[in-house]
């Protein structure tokens, strides 16, 4: 099988081509591929491209339990440099479509960065879902295990839960991310953050992400995680984030 594997600040992602492997992937191979011992290893895998009648790049992102994601910052990015390094992208502003929306995308210096513009974050609980009444998902308490966690819950594509801490840790992200992941409030799951406001202008974070587990770093958790810290009024409108080792993902 042919692939290609990248990393965008620890998060890595293996790129398979339909044109390799066929047009389907089925979940207990996803979950083969993506396997640390037995497999490729990876935190999920970016099927594409495909192409869109109106001409956009298309992108599937399943996660390593065979899951398939809305949408993954650091996926995109990567994906982004792979179609560079095929010669399908130029340096100027082209489109992805995912399950979670089209963002656009834009390779800079011949390659050595790429953005993405991640869309617009909602709050509101119909969008990431949450269950119960219609409103914006701020403040709330969650009880895991008989311990109260305040969170705010988010969708930049895919649904956030964004606990606010005085101090976070991996071991806290794996203890309690899991429990939160699967809890029934969030109907298709949930993508955790855990955060740490340094200043007006930084935050620190813990990632569990759905259908993954513990990760070094997640784009779109990141975005959820800066938009909560400013709208709250914690942050100012620039906000880098520090996750483990790795920061000013902005």
């Amino acid at each position: 099988m042919k692939f290609f594997k990248y990393h965008a600040l620890g998060n890595d992602y293996i790129v398979l081509n339909p044109g390799d492997v066929g047009n389907t992937l089925t979940s207990s191979r996803i979950r083969s591929i993506c396997h640390r011992n037995y497999g490729i290893g990876s935190d999920g895998i970016l099927f594409g491209p495909f192409i869109s009648p109106q001409g956009d790049f298309v992108l599937r992102i399943f996660n390593p339990d065979g899951s398939e994601a809305e949408k993954s910052g650091n996926g995109l990015r990567i994906f982004s440099r792979y179609l560079w390094d095929k010669g399908l992208v130029q340096e100027k502003p082209f489109t992805i479509m995912t399950a979670g929306g089209k963002v656009i995308s834009q390779v800079h210096k011949g390659g050595k960065y790429v953005t993405v513009d991640m869309g617009r974050v909602s709050f509101d609980s119909r969008k990431i879902p949450v269950e119960g009444p219609p409103r914006e998902v701020l403040n709330e308490i969650i009880v895991v295990n008989g311990q109260e966690l305040n969170f705010c819950a988010a969708t930049i594509g895919n649904p956030h839960c964004v606990i606010l801490r005085d101090e976070i840790s991996a071991e806290e992200a794996k203890k309690w991310g899991p429990l939160i992941e699967k809890d029934p409030r969030f109907p298709n799951r949930t993508n955790v953050q855990f955060i740490k406001i340094l200043d007006r202008s930084n935050i620190k974070i813990e990632i569990w992400e759905r259908g993954a587990g513990y990760t070094l770093a997640s784009g779109s958790s990141s975005s959820a995680a800066a938009a909560v810290a400013y709208k709250l009024g914690l942050c100012d409108s620039q906000i880098a984030c520090q996750g483990c080792g790795w920061n000013n993902l902005r």
